[in-house]
């Protein structure tokens, strides 16, 4: 049941009693006149597979999924592609192609780690002129069925900062979109949820560890304020600067066509399972426990809810929930925070051991 506790604990996490807008897949007007996103261009076939770093040895034939995917280093340049369009969410944000990424230094590769950054460069912001530059990127494959790993040390931070780690289908909401990683304004507690079509609903109950906030997942026609079905991990330190004192984790999701789960486990925590912690090239997911967040099919037919998805990484500043959730000011103090406060996004960044992709 959505109980007042419930709808405290679900504030508590968010910082702020608005709900929280989904982000869309589809660029509302490009920043570049030739799209970089092969989806919207109509003479193109399609991207070719991702670059695939091989498993490590000995891995691969054992478990219950075996790696097709391990993006570490210089292997996401090739397996991701640069979103260069408007913010959908209407954040004080300008989302910069890989050109310019790269002559801005918004992105690194340090061994294996890959680094995104948003601008902190520019100073001030005009505050006619555009949003302060970040990067917005989505995998070029498409996942039905799937597990994946991202290994994650540090997540971007900042008032007024709205980081997330997703994945989106076509023509949204009916191709499904799952946000893994979501909270704004230096939050603490991770928010995983569905936005989707019409008729999907959580029940009350279900065997998780993370708590139950909005049951209803349906976002046709802006229906439930855009939310979607949501769950609050109860850790402290799943997102947001504690996140980062503990540098990071591992975020796994484990998708079907009957559930939808996602666990979590801190840096230092002794409980991670070796075969995420170890990267050996296969996951037995049955062998985890409990995960954080469980979408279930009992009112909800994942399977036709969720079409092929890309996953999404980006950082957006403001917009539909950071902005109105902000203190002092809504979205007129976030936005004038974010053009006056450029120290304040040093920290903005994700630095990301590996990506692997199981199926």
């Amino acid at each position: 049941m959505f109980t007042f506790k419930t709808f405290v604990v679900l504030v508590a996490a968010l910082g702020a009693a608005t709900a929280k807008p989904a982000k869309r897949c589809e660029p509302t007007g490009s920043t570049d006149p030739t799209p970089t996103d092969p989806s919207t261009d109509p003479t193109s076939t399609g991207p070719p597979a991702p670059p695939e770093t091989p498993p490590p040895s000995g891995g691969g034939s054992q478990g219950e999924y075996s790696q097709t995917a391990n993006i570490v280093g210089e292997g996401w340049y090739d397996a991701w592609e640069w979103w260069a369009n408007e913010d959908p969410t209407h954040g004080r944000v300008q989302y910069v192609d890989l050109d310019t990424t790269r002559q801005l230094n918004l992105t690194s590769v340090e061994g294996d780690r890959f680094i995104i950054r948003a601008d902190t460069s520019q100073g001030s912001l005009d505050p006619n002129g555009p949003g302060r530059r970040a990067v917005r990127i989505q995998t070029k494959e498409a996942y039905t069925k799937f597990t994946s790993v991202l290994d994650v040390r540090h997540m971007p931070a900042g008032r007024g900062s709205w980081p997330a780690y997703w994945t989106c289908g076509e023509n949204w909401p009916y191709g499904g979109e799952l946000d893994i990683i979501e909270g704004v304004n230096n939050g603490d507690r991770n928010l995983m949820s569905l936005h989707t079509g019409p008729d999907c609903r959580m029940p009350d109950s279900r065997d998780m560890s993370g708590e139950p906030a909005n049951p209803d997942c349906n976002c046709e026609n802006g229906a439930n304020g855009n939310q979607g079905c949501n769950t609050v991990d109860v850790n402290t330190a799943s997102f947001g600067p504690n996140f980062n004192a503990k540098e990071g984790g591992w975020y796994v999701v484990e998708r079907s066509d009957t559930t939808i789960k996602i666990w979590f486990w801190n840096r230092d925590d002794p409980n991670v399972p070796a075969d995420v912690k170890s990267n050996t090239g296969a996951v037995s997911p049955s062998t985890w426990g409990r995960p954080v967040a469980l979408f279930v099919s009992d009112q909800c037919d994942i399977g036709s809810k969720f079409g092929p998805n890309k996953f999404i990484i980006n950082t957006t500043f403001c917009g539909d929930w950071a902005g109105n959730a902000f203190q002092p000011g809504g979205m007129g103090g976030c936005i004038d925070f974010v053009n006056n406060n450029p120290d304040e996004y040093k920290d903005a960044y994700w630095d990301i051991n590996r990506m692997s992709i199981y199926q």
